[in-house]
């Protein structure tokens, strides 16, 4: 096997000690932050089972979640399966049990909700039941990465973001592949491929965006990862054909058997999460810089609006696609240099990219990037900046929306959630480039252990 990990961006599994910990304070982490949203919820309920408080406090107090607020409005509360019966109205208005989350999303959903005759209940189940995995990333990344992890245990994005929604298992998932590759090192390259894009595809199923991954997975197995003994600029090689086929039809078909029982048991339904999806527009609540930077060039005449939403249906998949065509480019630039294909560190220039030019960009999406700032050594300056603009936008954007809706001024808050709108724009332009010439963020292994070697503790792989 190559030894050649700082110039191919090797992600190394390390000693358990720092994982254990990071473990355990992740633990704790989980406790504030279920505390922090259940300040939202609790009797007296409505009728239907909604708190009083959120709709009072969920604002100014800042403990809104999607959770809570999605106890009604999708039967959520009427505990109807998701997608069978569904469809989408003409105004983009959600019946009969659709959701507009892919189907393993809507399916936590439902789980969550079991049991539940209010929306308090329905915090605490889903908090429980997505609590394991924000566990089990923080197991991986103390693996992978050692004492960083803790940034996940314990910063500030859990606390904020681990049950505003349904994030925690999709972000396992991404974590997960880049884990299996890592540490499953008793395997071939291709065992390893494919199981990492099923688990890609089981993502694909929940929150779309590590479906992006598998093509930067692909390219790394198609090269032949780190195992290649030639030249470094990868001159020789024969590229791995049969493997990577077997990455994508690996993907491909993990999406369409979790999909394919919901779509003929319920196409309507089934199809007006996309359809949502497609319907939603750039607006206040989207914290993008098409709302922020490009809609007030459109002015207030009649249709500017129209014409706005026009430009940025058009304009957001373009640029999302030229950012993944470059940072695919610019992984190969790096293959031919090194020999090794980055693919951990070009999907996280992928999701930057998409992050940047999507058209919502939603506060708990923090989490989906935070596993690449760990993974891979990028300055720890410009993590501190990133997480100082999310916290404008996670704490300034709400406080912002609870003064237009009581006094009407909210300029101090404004300038709050354009800090933290054009601080985010600007370092995932940094973290673009950055992500792809990285190299992984090694935790110290641990000694080993009497009579046994060192290779049986240290698992170097991709």
């Amino acid at each position: 096997m190559s030894s050649r990990p700082a110039a191919g961006g090797t992600v190394r599994a390390v000693g358990r000690g720092l994982a254990v910990t990071a473990v355990l304070l992740c633990a704790v982490t989980l406790i504030f932050a279920y505390l922090n949203k259940a300040r939202c919820a609790g009797a007296p309920f409505t009728a239907d089972g909604r708190s009083l408080l959120f709709d009072r406090f969920k604002d100014s107090e800042v403990c809104y979640s999607d959770i809570q607020f999605l106890w009604l409005g999708r039967d959520i509360n009427m505990h109807v399966f998701p997608y069978v019966n569904g469809d989408i109205t003409p105004d983009g208005t959600l019946i009969g049990g659709a959701v507009e989350y892919p189907v393993l999303s809507g399916l936590l959903m439902w789980l969550g909700a079991a049991g539940a005759d209010n929306d308090a209940d329905f915090l605490l189940h889903s908090a429980l039941l997505l609590a394991p995995f924000a566990l089990l990333i923080a197991w991986m990344l103390g693996r992978l990465s050692g004492s960083a992890a803790f940034l996940w245990a314990v910063g500030p994005p859990l606390v904020l973001y681990a049950f505003h929604n349904w994030e925690l298992p999709v972000v396992c998932t991404a974590v997960g592949a880049v884990y299996v590759l890592a540490t499953l090192t008793r395997y071939s390259l291709r065992t390893r491929g494919i199981i990492a894009a099923v688990l890609l595809g089981i993502g694909f199923c929940l929150k779309l965006y590590p479906g992006i991954f598998v093509l930067p997975l692909l390219a790394y197995v198609l090269t032949g990862g780190e195992e290649f003994d030639g030249p470094g600029d990868g001159r020789g090689r024969r590229y791995d054909l049969g493997s990577a086929a077997a990455v994508v039809l690996a993907a491909v078909t993990t999406v369409v058997l979790i999909n394919l029982p919901f779509a003929l048991a319920g196409y309507h339904g089934w199809r007006a999460s996309i359809t949502f999806q497609q319907m939603r527009q750039a607006d206040i609540t989207t914290n993008s810089i098409w709302y922020w930077g490009v809609r007030p060039m459109f002015g207030d005449l009649p249709g500017s609006e129209q014409s706005f939403q026009e430009v940025v249906s058009a304009a957001s998949p373009a640029l999302i696609l030229v950012s993944f065509v470059l940072a695919m480019w610019l992984g190969w630039r790096r293959f031919r240099t090194t020999g090794v294909f980055p693919w951990v560190g070009v999907s996280g220039a992928m999701l930057c990219g998409f992050l940047l030019f999507h058209k919502v960009h939603s506060p708990q999406y923090t989490l989906w990037l935070l596993p690449f700032m760990i993974l891979l050594d990028v300055p720890w300056t410009a993590i501190g900046l990133y997480l100082l603009a999310d916290l404008a936008i996670g704490i300034g954007v709400f406080r912002y929306f609870h003064s237009l809706g009581t006094t009407g001024e909210a300029d101090v808050e404004q300038n709050v959630v354009l800090f933290g709108v054009w601080g985010r724009a600007i370092l995932l332009v940094f973290f673009f480039f950055a992500f792809i010439r990285a190299r992984p963020r090694h935790g110290e292994p641990e000694p080993p252990a009497v009579g046994r070697p060192a290779s049986e503790l240290v698992a170097v792989g991709h």
